[in-house]
């Protein structure tokens, strides 16, 4: 029988509470089957498409299972792009909040010096990608001797970007004693060959019955190359959407769409691997709050993006690889919400649709592109001219009794987290439980309390000194 609340899991009350306040009340599939095998600690095989409640279903076991006095990094997460090793540390750290859980983001294309810094703290989790996270192990920046579980996302694209040989080089720096779970949303001979080479007995669990969602509308609009950025136009008007991602096969495509749209008045961003790492996560964070409303993306982008209400993706190109064509669609109709997939096809695509069309066993009815009338342009210029509807965060719900507090003094004063407990916890009013994450920085530290008591702390720090020192603090700016 499914399991039909999170409660009849064998998990304790600070995941409980955390789950709690992201409003998952009822398990997905993927969870109801992985939870209680990976809290027992079996190795698992799962096949499972995006937006299947996946990374909960591994975060949550490895949440439970971290002892919070331990300080070298008890879980490995791997995932083939930067996109997603962002989400999933995000996922991991919400899931993991009420028991103080930190996790590093090891990734390319961001300085090694911060990273380095923090793994010299404390920190329980890490997640990754193959290359940086075998960089640090390499130079001995990143212990494993105390690792119990290792998780590999998204292996198929692991696969696919060839970082098998790499992830394979991690797995056997690992302790023979750990846990090892594999998500992909295909199996391929070579990953099968890598479960049963590296794991033991593993339990082999497929979650989709179809690759198609079920809550997503699928249309398929029939044009030429030349007439795609009109055709979009058209699309854009005729839906009005809130928010949309418009996906493409080549770099070049976005520069110039982009360029086009804001040519003709329609705000947007982009992304894509030749854009620099700071820019791709100030575009993201826009976009996620909502201050984006449209973004263009090459698939770098179609594995990690986990946007609350997305109401379209359009598929401006098609995709050449079927499996893409599921992680792009894939990031509307999540959470229990509906949404809608458009695919523009031109005669030249006849191979990459029968390739789809076998995937996903939908039938394909290719239509005329609409047309937009005067009252929808006008329509859809006023609602692009407004502010646009900022979306709630994931971690909205979690923050309403937590105050993120700001202190002016970190590293380079020879500050410690033990530190700032042992001053906190000297106001009567706060406890050691009422103390979250601790993140401490060259220059500043920012610390999490919990409960409620924010304000007591914020109040009674503008007194009390930290190891001596006077320091500055006031609420933490997000």
């Amino acid at each position: 029988m499914m399991t039909k609340s999170f409660k009849d899991f064998q998990l304790g009350q600070e995941i409980q509470e955390a789950f709690a306040g992201l409003h998952y009340s009822e398990p997905t599939e993927v969870q109801a089957r992985v939870i209680p095998l990976a809290l027992e600690g079996q190795d698992l095989v799962v096949r499972a498409q995006t937006g299947s409640g996946k990374t909960a279903a591994f975060a949550a076991p490895i949440c439970e299972d971290i002892d919070w006095e331990e300080n070298k990094p008890q879980a490995l997460i791997l995932t083939p792009t930067r996109e997603l090793a962002m989400q999933v540390q995000q996922d991991v750290q919400l899931i993991g909040r009420f028991k103080r859980i930190t996790a590093a983001l090891l990734v390319g294309q961001q300085p090694a010096a911060p990273q380095r810094l923090q793994l010299k703290q404390k920190v329980h989790v890490v997640v990754g990608t193959p290359g940086r996270v075998l960089d640090h192990i390499q130079k001995g920046t990143l212990q494993l001797d105390e690792i119990k579980h290792v998780v590999l996302d998204e292996a198929d694209e692991m696969l696919n970007m060839g970082f098998l040989d790499q992830v394979e080089s991690i797995i056997r720096a690992t302790p023979r004693a750990r846990t090892t779970s594999l998500f992909s949303a295909t199996l391929p001979e070579k990953i099968m060959a890598l479960a049963k080479s590296h794991m033991q007995d593993p339990e082999q669990i497929i979650v989709e019955t179809s690759i198609a969602k079920k809550d997503i509308e699928y249309r398929w609009f029939e044009t030429h190359p030349d007439d795609k950025f009109d055709a979009v136009k058209n699309i854009l008007m005729v839906e009005k959407p809130e928010s949309a991602i418009l996906f493409f096969a080549l770099r070049e495509s976005v520069d110039q769409f982009a360029a086009d749209l804001e040519k003709a008045g329609i705000p947007c961003g982009k992304i894509h691997g030749g854009l620099e790492q700071k820019d791709r996560t100030k575009v993201m964070q826009d976009f996620k709050r909502g201050t984006l409303r449209y973004l263009l993306a090459t698939d770098v982008a179609a594995r990690g993006i986990d946007v609350a209400s997305l109401p379209l993706v359009i598929n401006v190109d098609v995709p050449e690889e079927p499996a893409n064509f599921v992680h792009r669609t894939g990031r509307t109709a999540r959470a229990g919400e509906s949404g809608k997939a458009i695919t523009l096809v031109a005669l030249r695509d006849g191979r990459s649709m029968g390739a789809i069309k076998r995937m996903i066993k939908e039938k394909v009815t290719l239509e005329p592109v609409p047309m937009a009338t005067k009252s929808d342009s006008d329509k859809f210029m006023r609602m692009i001219s407004e502010a646009p509807q900022l979306k709630k965060s994931k971690r909205a719900p979690l923050d309403k009794n937590i105050m993120k507090l700001y202190f002016n003094g970190g590293k380079r004063k020879k500050l410690r987290a033990v530190d700032f407990v042992g001053t906190l916890t000297s106001i009567p009013e706060i406890e050691a439980e009422d103390i979250g994450v601790i993140n401490i920085e060259q220059l500043a530290t920012y610390v999490d309390i919990l409960n409620g008591k924010g304000s007591i702390a914020l109040q009674e720090m503008q007194e009390r000194t930290v190891k001596g020192k006077n320091l500055k603090v006031r609420e933490a700016r997000d």
